[in-house]
């Protein structure tokens, strides 16, 4: 039986929740209903959905707060999709640094809401594109660090545990898995998110970023990734697996 995709939905207008409660459910989904942090926090008592579309103005804290706690807490790996009221790029910017998988700016047609949920839960639950990882490969070593690729964790040499976003893991394991070539933020883009990039993209540079920090790398002297100017980006550290049984 194919399992009902849940979305929390968490927006501070009553119209706006019902109408897309309305277009999601009717197309097939399972829908919760938050007005603020607080009834989100709530709603996530109940365990984890499937996706969480989040307003970026929200009464009390805002979207952004949400997104860092989100993402600093146990419902980490769970996708955000964010609304913006204004379409702003430094709205978008600003959501995308927080840990957001993807926004759309209001005004929005209710149908490419619904296709944008569906391309990130797409995204959540597979590889990249064209990334093929052999069934026995649990780690992969590059430096201080090792990427357990079954419970999707980044360990430091100490063994702590550093979290990641559904995003920042793919980025990663697209990285390794292409060591040593340059890689351009249209492949880059192609390969983490299915997607062709706009002249005015930046999500890639943003994600990259988020990266070198969880990866305590400096983009002036870099250890990890490399900037290659009008190029892309090339992971520049030796990297090696260690294989054994699932």
């Amino acid at each position: 039986m194919e399992k009902t995709d849940h979305v929390l939905i968490v927006d501070d207008d009553r119209g706006i929740r019902e109408l897309l409660a309305g277009y999601l459910e009717k197309n097939g989904m399972r829908v919760s209903l938050a007005a603020n942090g607080r009834e989100m926090r709530a709603a996530l008592e109940y365990g984890a959905p499937d996706l969480i579309v989040l307003d970026l103005m929200l009464p009390g804290d805002d979207g952004l707060v949400l997104c860092r706690e989100l993402r600093a807490g146990k419902f980490r790996s769970v996708p955000v999709l964010m609304l913006t009221a204004r379409g702003e790029e430094t709205d978008r910017i600003v959501g995308l640094e927080m840990g957001a998988d993807d926004y759309l700016a209001k005004p929005f047609a209710v149908r490419e809401l619904f296709a944008r949920i569906r391309s990130v839960l797409r995204r959540a639950r597979m590889l990249p594109p064209g990334m093929e990882v052999s069934e026995t490969v649990q780690m992969l070593s590059f430096g201080e660090w090792r990427l357990d690729t079954t419970a999707r964790h980044l360990l430091d040499a100490e063994d702590t545990m550093v979290a990641l976003s559904g995003a920042e893991y793919r980025l990663l394991r697209v990285f390794l898995d292409n060591a040593q070539r340059v890689l351009t933020r249209d492949q880059l883009l192609n390969l983490t998110q299915g997607r062709q990039s706009d002249p005015f993209d930046r999500s890639i540079d943003l994600m990259v970023s988020r990266l070198r920090q969880r990866l305590r790398d400096v983009a002036r002297e870099p250890r990890y990734i490399k900037t290659l100017r009008s190029e892309g980006y090339v992971f520049c550290a030796a990297v090696t697996t260690t294989e054994g049984p699932q």
